[in-house]
């Protein structure tokens, strides 16, 4: 049936026959998955650039500092000013749900005041004391040199890894930066690490203007003794952030002092709360990009069904002859069918091609310059299965009109009712 010359023929003769409405009947099916094809990537798109934001830091991971204490507790005012502090390192340590454990000191600011100064020039930088335990927590790329180690801490070293922004501002192209001096609030540092970026956004910016030296470093130089500006903490892989990150604050509560109901006197940030929260928005985007884009290809493949019936109906005698001559009712939904499949199969193919060229276009246009936008691809096997599943409506829909036409009685087609 599918190979016989005859059926092709006169599919063919009926698409010639009416041109304009064949096209426009196609033109619903090749726009339903050309959509769907496009919010797919779109919704990818969005996906990727926003996950791109958090890619430098781990998942299950949390950080905490100090606020003022808001509530009265064993004798301490409310309003009370307070600090993390080194002893707390210890205490956190004997937690079985923690992985990583990373003090952290910051100065300045690539927003603030010039405190950086190589030669005539100067940068306005953020400075951060570090453990070498950080890039668990937070990805670090080193393109030159190394990053902080245990020996630059138990030593108080004076040195430095920098960011890429950071280099660009106080060295030359090409010029040697590994061994090089720097002054930070009037304290010389040895440059023995570059980075680069490794997150997109804001925290990119930052890492690229961002300068580490080691922990016990930073509290000597810049008379910070023992105080914590605040934790970051990354819990065990089978341990839930959310479990491991109240254990902390319960702890550091009762450390410091801190009525237990005082939700804002130790302030937290939570990644993989938001990374939840992400993965929900991005589920429910999914869904709805489904729905809308199903509902367009439903009412292509109904354009389809109605164009056939209207076929059949305009080739009613034609019918009726071919049951006169003998033709089995099977033949007859055969090429019904068949005709409504190929108009199906050949607009919906053009439809994802279109689909998937625009998406390309669009990711070369993009590149990796996009920040909540990137590589807006779709799935070829997701797009492939909802081609199928397109091909399979349009034999579904061909059947109607395929039922109808046998339904007709060849006396009364004859007749041209």
């Amino acid at each position: 049936m599918i190979f016989e010359r005859d059926n092709w023929q006169e599919i063919f003769a009926t698409i010639r026959k009416n041109k304009l409405r064949t096209l426009l009947t196609m033109l619903g099916v090749f726009w339903g998955i050309f959509m769907l094809v496009i919010m797919l990537g779109s919704g990818n798109g969005l996906r990727n650039g926003i996950l791109h934001e958090f890619a430098g830091t781990a998942t299950n991971s949390f950080f905490m500092w100090t606020n003022q204490t808001n509530k009265a507790y064993k004798g301490m005012k409310p309003g009370r000013h307070f600090n993390f502090n080194l002893s707390d390192i210890e205490a956190l340590k004997q937690l079985p749900e923690l992985e990583a454990i990373s003090p952290m000191n910051q100065l300045g600011g690539y927003e603030e005041q010039n405190n950086v100064v190589r030669g005539l020039k100067t940068a306005a930088c953020e400075v951060q004391g570090n453990f070498p335990n950080t890039t668990q927590i937070n990805q670090i790329k080193i393109t030159q040199g190394r990053f902080i180690n245990e020996l630059d801490i138990k030593e108080k070293r004076k040195v430095c890894v920098i960011g890429s922004r950071v280099a660009d501002l106080l060295f030359k192209k090409k010029e040697k930066i590994i061994g090089e001096y720097i002054r930070i609030n009037g304290v010389y540092f040895k440059v023995i690490g570059l980075t680069t970026v490794a997150s997109g956004g804001d925290e990119g910016r930052e890492q690229a203007q961002r300068i580490n030296i080691p922990f016990s470093t930073f509290q000597n130089a810049f008379n910070f003794g023992d105080v914590v500006g605040w934790f970051a903490v990354k819990s065990k892989d089978d341990v839930p952030a959310e479990i491991a990150e109240k254990k902390v604050i319960a702890l550091l509560k009762e450390r410091h002092k801190v009525a237990p109901s005082d939700q804002k006197a130790i302030g937290h940030w939570n990644m993989a709360e938001e990374f939840n929260k992400l993965n929900g928005l991005f589920i429910g985007i999914e869904i709805l990009i489904w729905i809308v884009g199903s509902g367009t290809l439903l009412a292509g493949v109904i354009g389809i069904s109605n164009i056939m019936l209207i076929v059949v109906k305009e080739r009613t005698r034609e019918i009726g002859v071919k049951r006169a001559l003998g033709a089995l009712p099977g033949e007859i939904i055969g090429q019904i069918m068949l005709e409504s499949v190929f108009l199906t199969a050949i607009s919906g193919y053009f439809g994802l091609v279109f689909g998937i060229a625009l998406l390309e276009l669009l990711n070369s246009a993009i590149g990796d310059s996009g920040e909540m936008f990137r590589n807006p691809t779709v799935d070829l096997s997701v797009a492939l299965k909802a081609l199928t599943v397109l091909i399979v409506s349009g034999a579904v829909a061909g059947l109607i009109p395929a039922n109808k036409a046998v339904s007709i009685k060849p006396v009364e087609a004859l007749r041209g009712e």
